[in-house]
């Protein structure tokens, strides 16, 4: 068995502040609040809560009992799925790890943005392909062309990212530090054309200067972003959470044990990667070739 990185531990821990489930629990919570367009203090009121015990819940920072998650539900008329969707994530809300099966499901797209629009910073490591917040519209539609995704369903996806760039571009700019494996470069998605577009895309996305971008070269030996993706997200009030994105699901982890290999793995790849000028330049050359 390889020494990979694997989210999960056997090793007991203290009750777990704002864990992946908690927090997702409370992104469907205020879903459902805004859904019914009501101020926290004004569902407070509806069910005689403390407002600050619904922030807190929605935030993650605290798990609600099942029969006060009851009321709520109740109270905002939530639908039976997503009623029992959410008392689920509150049953397992205190593990620290979360492998979601939920497979192109709304929620599962909704609570990984709620993840990404409330981060401090972000470092990813993306192996294979360019991600998403950095993907033109052309590339998106070349990821999904295929027999099981609808265009109506493409479409969604092209607007849905899109959308994410203000996070890179808006008043408040989230700092991303981006490593790209070089076979990312050589992928066909799409052809020639649209591959040369998204590289350009890319290179005028590098001047930003909240955004860092470089390149770790193919053919270095082991390092252990060989083992897939993963995107580590900081905050200012709660831990880090790392996400890994799968074929059929993604995870979470927030295992402090676990969260620290993961931050060693950035770092080593880091310390691998060329220089943000080199990158570029890389990346200027293989443009050309494309363009030829």
């Amino acid at each position: 068995m390889g020494h990979g990185l694997l989210p999960g531990r056997l090793c007991p821990m203290p009750p777990p502040i704002a864990t992946p489930r908690a927090r997702a629990l409370g992104f469907g919570m205020r879903r459902a609040r805004q859904a019914r367009n009501l101020k926290v203090r004004e569902l407070g009121r509806m069910i005689d809560v403390s407002p600050q015990n619904i922030s807190n819940w929605e935030s993650g920072k605290r798990i609600p009992k099942i029969d006060e998650l009851a009321t709520i539900l109740g109270a905002l008329r939530v639908g039976h799925a997503e009623r029992a969707r959410l008392v689920e994530l509150a049953r397992t809300a205190t593990e620290p790890n979360w492998l979601d099966h939920a497979v192109d499901a709304p929620e599962r797209l909704a609570t990984y943005l709620e993840y990404e629009r409330a981060a401090t910073s972000m470092a990813c490591w993306a192996p294979a392909l360019v991600p998403g917040l950095l993907q033109t519209p052309a590339y998106i539609r070349a990821i999904f062309a295929t027999p099981g995704h609808p265009a109506a369903h493409i479409e969604k996806q092209v607007m849905s990212r899109l959308a994410r760039r203000e996070l890179l571009t808006g008043r408040h700019r989230l700092p991303c530090g981006i490593l790209l494996g070089e076979a990312v470069l050589h992928q066909n998605i799409g052809g020639p054309t649209v591959m040369a577009e998204q590289l350009t895309y890319l290179r005028s996305r590098m001047r930003l200067p909240n955004v860092s971008v470089r390149i770790v070269p193919n053919g270095i030996g082991y390092h252990p972003g060989l083992y897939g993706p993963f995107i580590v997200f900081d905050y200012a009030d709660l831990p880090a959470i790392v996400y890994l994105e799968h074929h059929r699901g993604s995870g979470y982890v927030y295992d402090e044990h676990d969260m620290a290999g993961y931050r060693a793995a950035n770092k080593n790849l880091s310390s691998l990667a060329l220089s943000e000028h080199d990158s570029d330049r890389l990346i200027q050359g293989v443009i050309t070739e494309l363009e030829a």
